[in-house]
């Protein structure tokens, strides 16, 4: 009997505390299962995995991909089928079926040839044109596909593909939101006629088609905004008011209002390599306990129509894969400037002012970053070395600040919190609270992760350190290629001035602040300025930016 109890307890001192309450320790959990090192580095390799090859067996929507294929790609001379070719690819607003997945915005995987911090455990039998986040999974005898975590998590930077970063310009909603049209033209026997699909792959379409009956949608805002949020609440509302939210023909038909009907809830994508560092999760800390990857896959599997108590039983049996993907998104590390630009462009002068700066202006609610700089030994280093943070100490508990910024995102927690009502989110302890404020995010990465805000509403951080009522209203946008063209290294950011020529011809790319859901006020008054009076020089503001860009 003791030795059960002994043995137990241990299980129970090394299960990770998921609550808001949670004690972190400096330099964040990186290993929050306290693994061994031979047992972290495995977990974080088949997590890695699983964020390119989606784990869930039982996820709502898997289309099988030969006969996807056949409907983009072919070019027939029949001309029923050429209809048919030219409707799908209308609706999809694409020319082939790799084209599909270009445009919702994978990118190629990380290259064996980058640099080793970029580089990423990958499935064996990848193939040359996958992209990631691209994931087949062979269901039935069948090969079908679906986006995984990589497909909003992972994005280029400079030529290098970084796995936990925010996805620039993601347009997953926009994909959902396509299907559901293709959805409603869907016939059956057309598409066997047409594709020769099996049996067993028309059984799939039929079940994904189904699904997505389920599954509410809302266009975002602007292009690099996410409405993942809103389809979780939205497609709640099409499911049976019951604690397994089951299919309701009649909420298909006709959803429950919600305030998301008519207010948007939009932001970015988050990265992954600042989970290490907090007790409460999203950008308003709303869900105040549960292992945040169960509740992501929850929250993902609601949105693609799934069947909840075969997600539960999956739950059950695959808590090692949950432990895995954990383990590989609280390892996740950020890109660091000097990997892409020469150290020696960070100026030591300036930056030890803008550390002076910011300790005084920013540290109490974003956290201290403590330089190699200031190490005894720091001047038998290499400057790349110095400038690096050897201890990272976040405000503990996580908490949450109405610092003025765009209030609906928050706000729309509300409509979330209907999911506390579910057995699946009370099995694995998921509570949700809408909020007064946003966390101020730990910076770790921080001159990577322009555009500024939840909301993407700030181009660059001399733009986050302008008076709320100076910032500029209007900017373009664009990816980052070009670190010369496509970023503005003095203001870390968007180059607003001189934006590359193509992005002015790309209506997806303008960003306008005016627009509902899109404030860039805040974050301002009683920070950086006081009583209308600004804190900090021109000069102050160029040394604290050049002091964020060693984090």
């Amino acid at each position: 009997m003791w030795g059960v109890l002994f043995f137990s307890a241990i299980l129970l001192a090394q299960s990770p505390d998921w609550t808001q309450d949670a004690v972190i320790p400096v330099d964040g959990r990186s290993n929050p299962h306290n693994l061994s090192e031979s047992e972290f580095k495995e977990n974080r390799k088949q997590g890695q995995i699983h964020s390119h090859l989606y784990p869930v067996a039982s996820t709502g929507i898997l289309i099988p991909e030969r006969p996807m294929r056949k409907i983009l790609d072919n070019t027939m001379w029949n001309p029923l089928k050429a209809l048919l070719n030219k409707i799908f690819k209308d609706i999809l607003g694409v020319d082939d079926f790799e084209g599909l997945f270009e445009w919702v915005g994978l990118v190629p995987p990380p290259d064996k040839n980058s640099p080793e911090k970029f580089q990423v455990a990958l499935p064996e039998d990848i193939k040359n044109e996958d992209l990631y986040g691209y994931s087949r999974i062979n269901k039935d005898g069948v090969d079908t596909f679906t986006m995984s975590c990589a497909a909003c998590h992972s994005d280029q930077l400079f030529g290098q593909t970084i796995l936990g970063m925010s996805k620039r310009f993601p347009r997953a909603n926009e994909f959902f939101m396509r299907a559901q049209r293709v959805a409603n033209l869907y016939d059956p026997l057309l598409v066997q006629l047409y594709t020769g699909a099996s049996d067993a792959e028309m059984d799939l379409f039929d079940a994904a088609f189904e699904n997505l009956k389920s599954v509410g949608l809302k266009q975002p805002l602007v292009l690099g905004l996410d409405t993942s949020l809103a389809q979780v609440a939205l497609s709640l509302n099409r499911r049976a008011p019951t604690p397994w939210a089951e299919v309701s023909y009649i909420h298909q038909e006709d959803p429950r209002p919600d305030l998301l009907d008519h207010q948007p809830g939009d932001s970015k994508p988050a990265v992954w390599w600042n989970a290490k560092y907090k007790t409460r999760w999203l950008s308003d800390g709303s869900v105040l306990s549960g292992n945040p990857i169960y509740t992501n896959l929850l929250w993902n599997e609601i949105g693609r129509g799934s069947d909840l108590h075969q997600l539960n039983e999956w739950f059950s049996k695959n808590s090692n894969i949950v432990q895995e993907l954990t383990t590989a998104v609280f390892s996740t590390e950020a890109p660091r400037f000097e990997d892409f630009f020469p150290a020696e462009k960070i100026s030591k002068e300036a930056a030890l002012r803008g550390e002076a700066i910011f300790n005084t202006t920013c540290a109490r609610c974003h956290g201290v970053y403590e330089k190699n700089w200031s190490q005894s030994n720091a001047n038998t280093l290499p400057w790349r070395e110095q400038i690096q943070t050897f201890r990272v100490t976040y405000p503990q508990p996580t908490r949450t600040y109405n610092v003025g910024t765009d209030a609906f995102r928050r706000e729309s927690m509300k409509s979330l919190e209907k999911l506390n009502d579910l057995e699946i989110s009370k099995n694995q302890n998921i509570l949700v609270k809408a909020q007064d404020g946003y966390v101020p995010p730990p910076l770790v990465g921080i001159w990577a992760r322009w555009p500024y805000f939840h909301n993407n509403a700030i181009p660059n951080l001399c733009a986050l350190l302008t008076r709320s009522a100076e910032r500029p209203k209007t900017y373009f946008a664009g990816p980052a290629i070009d670190p010369k063209r496509d970023f503005d290294s003095e203001c870390n950011g968007y180059p607003l001035d001189k934006a590359p020529s193509d992005w002015l011809w790309t209506d997806e790319y303008y960003y306008d602040t005016r627009i509902k859901g899109m404030s860039n006020q805040g974050h301002d008054e009683g920070i950086f300025i006081r009583n209308g009076e600004e804190l900090l020089s021109l000069q102050n503001k160029k040394d604290l930016i050049i002091f964020l860009q060693t984090l």
